[in-house]
């Protein structure tokens, strides 16, 4: 990766956006494409507004494949007292450092586990209903990237730089996918009803597990707790195959994304999950191989010009 996309991946993981809560996600994204898009092999319509909530739709020229890639994060409600709510499913280690900012002023204050009830450690009260996220610590090496929200700011990331060169598709920026998802069925009824779109590939970041690792390229999921569409899923692999791309093959009983969603809407769309694998899921420290995103950007470049 170049030094600049490193720069906007940090950005990236830097914005708060939790689930129901992505505004300022979506203020940047259509800033960030306002900015980059005339140097974009082809400049794409914005589409977005009251009856999109918060997401955002990048339209390509004749669009026959979509791109999902949500970008919201988990994080934690102030409940009452010094309580705290999970959003999504977080890890909850004593100790983590939270920031937002309610009417008082900004908050940077400590998470408490005590026997699975969460509470803050800060230095006054919080108003009940501020949400809190990880606070942001962005570190490289020379092989690795390693921050909170990588998943789903690499997702993100992925969907901008292959932007840069798509001549044909959507790029569908979703919201709520931590938190049980509810706006992809708004977006599968506009893009079927508008273009007639049958196929999507879902831009998230997947486990490392036994049988998923660093350094092994982008992980292409045959099923999750959802299955997609086995012939669908199969295509994809044989392009794969063509593209020269590394990558690997995963296969897993839980887990989920916005695929699942695609897949319980009424439209006949087929779904792949396609991304990187990071290790320390849901925690401040998700880690992520720098040539399995690389292989992630170029497998999706590939796979949207030949879907």
């Amino acid at each position: 990766m170049q030094p600049a996309d490193i720069e906007l991946l940090k950005t990236l993981c830097g914005i708060f956006a939790p689930s129901g809560n992505e505004s300022a996600m979506t203020e940047f994204l259509i800033d960030y494409v306002n900015k980059n898009k005339a140097n974009w092999k082809v400049q794409p319509a914005l589409i977005y507004g009251d009856e999109f909530q918060d997401c955002l739709i990048l339209k390509f020229g004749n669009p026959r494949t979509a791109i999902f890639a949500h970008i919201d994060s988990i994080g934690f409600t102030v409940r009452y007292e010094n309580q705290l709510i999970p959003i999504g499913g977080p890890e909850t280690e004593s100790g983590y450092q939270l920031v937002g900012q309610d009417s008082m002023g900004l908050i940077d204050c400590k998470l408490k586990d005590e026997d699975g009830h969460l509470f803050y450690d800060f230095g006054r009260g919080i108003e009940s209903g501020t949400d809190l996220v990880f606070k942001s610590d962005f570190r490289e090496t020379d092989d690795y990237v390693q921050s909170c929200y990588m998943d789903n700011r690499l997702g993100v990331l992925n969907a901008l730089k292959v932007a840069e060169t798509l001549e044909d598709g959507l790029i569908i920026f979703s919201c709520l996918e931590e938190h049980g998802g509810g706006t992809v069925p708004f977006l599968c009824k506009w893009m079927y009803e508008n273009h007639q779109i049958k196929q999507a590939l879902v831009s998230d970041i997947t486990w490392v597990t036994e049988g998923v690792t660093h350094g092994n390229g982008v992980a292409i999921s045959l099923r999750d707790m959802s299955i997609p569409r086995r012939e669908y899923v199969d295509k994809i692999v044989a392009l794969a195959e063509n593209s020269g791309v590394n990558y690997q093959i995963e296969v897993e009983r839980s887990g989920g994304s916005d695929g699942r969603e695609i897949q319980l809407s009424p439209y006949p769309i087929d779904w792949c999950f396609v991304g990187a694998p990071e290790d320390h899921v849901h925690s401040p420290d998700e880690i992520v191989y720098k040539d399995d995103i690389n292989a992630m950007i170029s497998l999706y470049t590939y796979l949207m010009k030949h879907l």
